[in-house]
């Protein structure tokens, strides 16, 4: 398991932005996807976006234009800037590294390193 530390979560009104950030504490295959999905009460875990070794990205249909995700590979970091955020961003943001994009983008955990989460709050 490679420990991957989210940070830069809050709380915020609608309309209103937060960049989270994940670092890996660990060695992550260099050719890995790296990406976010996210999970709010009650519901599905919904992949987010990601972002391929080459830099190419994929975001979901429900964040398109508003998010834009993006690494450091100096660093051994990930970005997510959110803009005009609204209640239904409202969710745990979860950072996460796979061989397979898509293994994030459908949040299947099992086959994902994965952090804590960070928590995105949207008021009204």
């Amino acid at each position: 398991q490679v420990p991957l530390v989210e940070s830069g979560g809050g709380s915020v009104q609608t309309g209103g932005s937060l960049r989270l950030s994940c670092v890996a504490t660990g060695s992550i295959y260099p050719d890995y996807c790296w990406g976010w999905f996210r999970q709010a009460p009650g519901k599905e875990r919904e992949g987010v976006a990601a972002i391929e070794n080459d830099g190419s990205t994929t975001y979901a249909d429900s964040v398109k234009g508003r998010f834009t995700i993006s690494k450091d590979n100096v660093k051994n970091a990930l970005y997510l800037q959110m803009n005009s955020l609204n209640p239904e961003d409202t969710a745990m943001y979860y950072c996460a590294a796979a061989a397979d994009c898509g293994w994030i983008l459908h949040s299947l955990v099992d086959y994902i390193y994965s952090g804590q989460g960070t928590q995105v709050t949207v008021s009204s």
